[in-house]
């Protein structure tokens, strides 16, 4: 079977992109790079901006023949413009879909996030009819929405968004990295009282999940139009999971902390200033960041489990103990 992969050389489509060479499929990959380690796997590398006008016609010949597209690539982050994420997350998955359904390919797997669903409160247990927050705190989650609404809205293909949440793992290049930075810094506070429970998700699960997708999705199988909360089953107490991360890479456990009211008016104080001021890079605190690490947000995966078959094969010891040793 030949796949495409757009984002493959990103954190969950290498993982993405390597499983499935493991089950013996072809793979074909859509990025901004060349990619010569995967080159040298054996996938086919086309090279193109997915945000870009340009990009409609590689992606046309990349198309051909593809039974499956992983639409993995998106711009992820706290911090930044409206428009960069709206071009890199609802202009290039317009721009990927439409040119799968002109191709003719089945179907459609959409790397969402949790994140579409959390606003400005706890999450506790709740499943996949939890509707849209009518107020985003950040582009990224406002756009993925956007995103993925629009995926699932479509006929003319066989569409899924699989929603795994707080990824990481090996080659992570997100969460642990900024944490330990942080922490290496002394600037690293917990937000709340560290009662706050989470979802998180071993990376090779999250693409582990991707495939079985790919395998119950079909013309008239339940995936179509839906998507499916991805994690570990077992929601962690997220501050005692920070601090396993931070005492088993050799530092101190974080002991100050902020109340959540007070990081929040902060955090929107910061944001305000650097809006206002045109300040580079991001604030130290954004009212994301401060939600993602004070509040609860943990979710039902019965539906996942029923309709996609999927399970965490890899638990989340397991996964510490490949990550850090």
């Amino acid at each position: 079977m030949l796949t495409l992969v757009t984002g493959g050389n990103g954190f969950v489509g290498r993982y993405l992109v390597e499983q499935l060479l493991a089950q013996g499929d072809r793979v074909r990959v859509v990025g901004r790079g060349s990619y010569p380690e995967l080159s040298s796997l054996g996938v086919e590398c086309i090279q193109a901006d997915l945000s870009s006008p340009e990009a409609a016609t590689a992606l046309a010949g990349a198309m051909r023949g593809v039974e499956v597209v992983f639409h993995v690539a998106a711009k992820a982050g706290i911090w930044g413009s409206f428009e960069d994420f709206y071009r890199s997350n609802v202009t290039a998955t317009q721009r990927v879909v439409r040119a799968a359904e002109r191709a003719g390919v089945p179907k459609f797997v959409y790397t969402s996030s949790p994140s579409v669903v959390i606003g400005e409160s706890d999450l506790a247990g709740v499943d996949e009819q939890t509707p849209y927050p009518a107020r985003y705190l950040a582009p990224y989650p406002a756009t993925k929405a956007l995103a993925e609404r629009y995926v699932l809205s479509r006929t003319a293909i066989a569409a899924t968004a699989i929603r795994p949440h707080l990824i990481w793992g090996r080659r992570d290049p997100h969460i642990f990295p900024r944490l330990l930075a942080r922490a290496r810094a002394g600037r690293l506070v917990r937000i709340g009282d560290g009662t706050n429970m989470v979802d998180v998700t071993y990376v090779e699960n999250v693409a582990e999940a991707h495939l079985l997708a790919a395998a119950a999705l079909g013309e008239r199988s339940a995936l179509r139009g839906r998507a499916y909360f991805i994690g570990q089953e077992q929601p962690v107490k997220l501050w005692d999971f920070i601090n396993e991360i931070v005492t088993r890479s050799g530092l101190k456990p974080v002991r100050r902390s902020l109340p959540l009211p007070v990081a929040l008016r902060l955090a929107g104080l910061m944001e305000q200033t650097y809006r206002l001021l045109r300040l580079p890079g991001e604030p130290p605190l954004t009212r994301l960041m401060v939600s993602q690490l004070g509040r609860s947000h943990w979710f039902d995966h019965t539906a996942a489990q029923r309709d996609i078959g999927y399970g965490p094969r890899i638990t989340t010891a397991e996964g510490l103990r490949r990550t850090l040793g």
